[in-house]
């Protein structure tokens, strides 16, 4: 599909290594979430938000401190999904900044941000829609370690790595797994 305004998008906000790494990560996120579509058959209106929305899915990155990431903004690596939202949002792509903020792990509760004592506000940023569920499924597969972007983790390093925040968060992959697999 033809998503170059998702790059030139990425650009204003992004540039030199941090937006190739972030531009190199959301290709392969993109592409298992399109697989996903494809195994379920949706529409292709569907696919086409998709694909836009895994490519933009980690676009409030480049408002956060990861030095290791080039990445030398003021906040949290946390906050990049709300970051993220208030990015979309303000260029006019409310559905696609929910996308950001939904898609940290298996979704963040207001509990688990409580309990966290996490930055971010208090309330529900789990995928709720299915498009938001199938990219969030795909994008914990892929990190964004440099020399690392196109290695897929496994099933069992990644039920391995939600683990610690709850069996719970394990068990929504799971169903994830079952369903998108």
């Amino acid at each position: 599909m033809n998503c170059t305004w998702t790059t030139t998008l990425l650009a204003r906000y992004l540039e030199g290594d941090p937006l190739k790494i972030v531009t190199e990560h959301s290709r392969y996120v993109a592409d298992l979430a399109l697989e996903v579509a494809d195994r379920l058959a949706l529409p292709e209106e569907t696919r086409i938000f998709i694909e836009e929305a895994a490519l933009l899915h980690d676009i409030g990155v480049s408002q956060v401190r990861a030095p290791g990431l080039g990445l030398h903004g003021k906040h949290p690596y946390i906050m990049h999904g709300v970051l993220g939202r208030e990015i979309l949002e303000g260029e006019g792509y409310p559905l696609h900044a929910l996308v950001c903020e939904r898609h940290t792990g298996v979704g963040l509760t207001s509990e688990d941000i409580v309990r966290q004592g996490l930055p971010l506000p208090h309330r529900d940023m789990c995928p709720q829609s299915l498009s938001e569920q199938i990219i969030c499924f795909a994008d914990l597969f892929y990190s964004k370690t440099p020399g690392r972007l196109a290695e897929r983790k496994s099933v069992e390093k990644v039920r391995k790595k939600l683990l610690p925040f709850g069996a719970e968060k394990a068990a929504v992959f799971d169903v994830w797994l079952a369903k998108f697999s």
